[in-house]
């Protein structure tokens, strides 16, 4: 672009003022911290819910406003191996600091080295793994799957409904947020070959405002601790899960984008919070 009648002086400025604009960059690269890598899974041999789409797009949008990690987003499980892809720009475990399952259902695609490479990335590299609503519900042949996601899906009693939720742990990063109690409306897992002595719970129902009539013969839980969250560890790995995110509305409510974002940044290291676990406090 041509600029006429421009004084040396107001060259100068401009001069001046990209160089600083530039020491200014190149200052904030130097003090920026190292983006991680994260690595999100949709793929879904069972039930398929709508709302895939909108979680894998919320952590891609979540990542790169935040600029703190950047999203790669596969429906197949091609890059869960510490192999060499050998296609051009593929990448394996290696690459990433963290895996997200979104919604992923029924038993995935992953051979037996790639269930071994998963645990060893999470276990004893201390990569994080992030599981939204579905990912409870798959890979139920895989016992160590279960153990580090902490239990599988066992009904949804209620469906999707204004679910009375209870705040457990105010304290953890990615529920701070919420108030003592309040109502999302969400299909809510019951779990199975889970326990509140092996994670922290950090959400659960309010079991005096279930309809368990409604809930009928899928109640199975005698004790009615239904966990909304928790947080927990796996070797050297932080695992963090939610049953919200069931809907595409969900993805479009700011508490729960602040809160898997929030979860995101806990299981890569940037903030802390305990995992210990805890005796189910009395109603609020």
């Amino acid at each position: 672009m041509k600029i006429k009648r421009t004084s040396s002086a107001l060259v100068i400025v401009a001069l001046v003022g990209a160089a600083a604009v530039g020491l200014h960059h190149r200052a904030q690269a130097q003090t920026s911290p190292v983006k991680k890598h994260v690595l999100v899974i949709g793929q879904t041999k069972g039930f398929e819910h709508d709302s895939v789409p909108d979680a894998m797009a919320a952590v891609y949008n979540l990542g790169k406003k935040s600029g703190l990690w950047e999203t790669y987003i596969r429906t197949d499980t091609e890059w869960i191996t510490k192999k060499k892809v050998d296609r051009g720009n593929a990448k394996n475990l290696n690459y990433f600091d963290a895996i997200v399952f979104a919604s992923t259902t029924g038993e995935l695609d992953l051979d037996d080295s790639q269930k071994a490479d998963m645990m060893t990335a999470i276990k004893d590299e201390g990569k994080g793994f992030v599981g939204i609503h579905a990912a409870l519900d798959t890979l139920y042949k895989w016992p160590d799957y279960g153990e580090m996601i902490g239990g599988w899906f066992d009904q949804h009693p209620w469906g999707t409904f204004d679910a009375p939720i209870i705040l457990e742990d105010p304290t953890f990063p990615a529920t701070k947020h919420f108030a003592k109690s309040f109502v999302k409306k969400d299909e809510i897992y019951q779990d199975k070959d889970w326990s509140r002595d092996k994670v922290n719970v950090l959400l659960r129902l309010d079991e005096s405002k279930l309809d368990y009539k409604k809930g009928g013969e899928r109640v199975h839980r005698t004790d009615h601790d239904f966990a909304v969250a928790w947080a927990k560890t796996y070797g050297k790995g932080r695992i963090f899960y939610s049953t919200l995110g069931h809907t595409k509305e969900a993805w479009d409510d700011p508490d729960i984008q602040t809160m898997y974002f929030e979860a995101i940044k806990w299981v890569l290291g940037m903030t802390e919070g305990s995992t210990a676990s805890h005796p189910k406090p009395p109603l609020p």
